[in-house]
């Protein structure tokens, strides 16, 4: 196996750093994925997506990095790297050209002209494009075209969405994976990546919102009619239930991240007030008996919060309780017991938890459902045909970092931890 036929995802999120590699099954085409190695390592310098501290970071993704590579016993030359944070917005743009072709036959050539048109929408100075995505095409007087390619016509139109960040937080972002000696393939809005893996087509054609549960933030991508409708973040995680938790008790985050993650549950109902635990047992120096019922009143008011502002999100673009597919629960936060039957009745949705499907894996993490986001970010690159300008391949078409001149890219990697 060569390296040339690995797809590396690593995933920079303010709880971990996770990365996970595959390659495409012998013999089939966009078929399934392998996943041959997956690793994670608690992240430093980041928060909310966004990178506070280089060095910090940079040591965190060069750790993981080479955790991964003992486990493959392959080096990672490049990867597919996810962005995301509360200063990645989504904005609607149209682009219109001339068929070229004196008999008006559309060709590749036009869906590109057109799709570059659609890119030259006046974004902010200090913002930059990450994603293009056509929704529909128009030819002439003919709309709602899915894929104009081979039709006659003079005049095509395509109605796009684009996907941009703030150039600071993506330079920021670039940088520090350079350093560690990682090429980057591409940048991909993590959201987006994870919906690969744990939405079926079927389920994006119907109406569903991906909502991704990390540590401190909460990000969600709204699918309908197999295309993206809204992306948005939401500035809570499972970190603000520990740090609740924490200040109910009267105890360390340690011990509280404990508790949460051993006795943790958005149902108190299911708790007696009889049921209660020793905080000795946790790492507490004295003993401390607490109720498993309060504990758990305490998680489902933060959970309550984060769904009210999921619906809110909904509500924005008419959507509240009216996703036919309902609701995905994924990412580390999403673990938590009787999380998905309090998304149910808040959000009048069917709501399942979003594990990767269509994988096989030598290691257990393509079951843990905080590895979505990184094996999401895998299948992106095995799907990711370079000029393709059709379908949903265009989700990960333009990148800004493409333009990043050898001289950077190498300036970069000599300083790799």
């Amino acid at each position: 196996m060569s390296n040339d036929s690995l797809f590396a995802g690593i995933d920079i999120g303010s709880t971990a750093v996770r990365i996970a590699v595959g390659q495409r099954m012998s013999g089939s085409d966009r078929g399934q994925i392998h996943i041959i190695g997956a690793s994670e390592v608690p992240s430093e310098g980041i928060n909310r997506g966004v990178i506070n501290s280089i060095e910090d970071a940079v040591s965190s993704v060069s750790a993981c990095i080479e955790k991964v590579e003992r486990t493959t016993g392959m080096p990672i030359g490049s990867a597919w790297i996810s962005i995301s944070g509360s200063h990645v917005d989504m904005i609607e743009s149209k682009g219109v050209v001339a068929v070229s072709r004196p008999d008006g036959e559309i060709r590749e050539e036009d869906i590109e002209r057109a799709v570059d048109a659609a890119q030259t929408v006046a974004t902010p100075v200090n913002y930059e494009i990450i994603h293009v995505i056509p929704r529909v095409f128009s030819v002439d007087s003919q709309k709602d075209i899915k894929d104009p390619l081979g039709m006659t016509g003079i005049r095509l139109e395509v109605d796009t969405q684009i996907i941009q960040g703030l150039t600071s937080h993506i330079k920021n972002l670039t940088k520090c994976v350079y350093r560690t000696g990682v090429n980057i393939e591409r940048l991909v809005l993590g959201v987006l990546a994870t919906a690969e893996v744990v939405a079926s087509s079927r389920q994006k054609e119907l109406g569903v919102a991906v909502v991704n549960v990390g540590g401190a933030s909460t990000n969600i991508a709204v699918f309908e009619h197999g295309d993206i409708l809204h992306v948005g973040s939401i500035p809570l995680g499972s970190d603000h239930v520990t740090a609740d938790i924490a200040i109910g008790l009267r105890t360390s985050i340690d011990v509280a991240e404990r508790v949460k993650l051993q006795y943790g549950s958005a149902t108190p109902k299911t708790f007696s007030k009889s049921d209660k635990i020793d905080l000795q047992e946790l790492g507490v120096q004295d003993s401390e008996e607490i109720s498993l019922k309060y504990v758990s009143q305490i998680v489902e008011a933060r959970s309550e919060e984060l769904l009210e502002k999921v619906d809110k999100e909904l509500k924005a673009i008419g959507r509240s309780g009216l996703l036919p597919a309902g609701v995905v629960l994924t990412g580390g936060g999403a673990k938590l017991p009787g999380l998905v039957d309090l998304a149910k009745d808040k959000l009048r949705l069917p709501v399942q938890l979003g594990y990767p499907v269509g994988m096989t894996s030598i290691t257990d993490r393509v079951n843990d459902l905080a590895f979505s986001g990184a094996i999401g970010l895998v299948q992106w690159g095995a799907n990711d045909v370079p000029n393709d300008t059709r379908g949903g391949n265009l989700l990960g078409r333009y990148n800004p970092m493409e333009k990043v001149s050898k001289g950077i890219k190498k300036l970069f990697g000599a300083v790799a931890q």
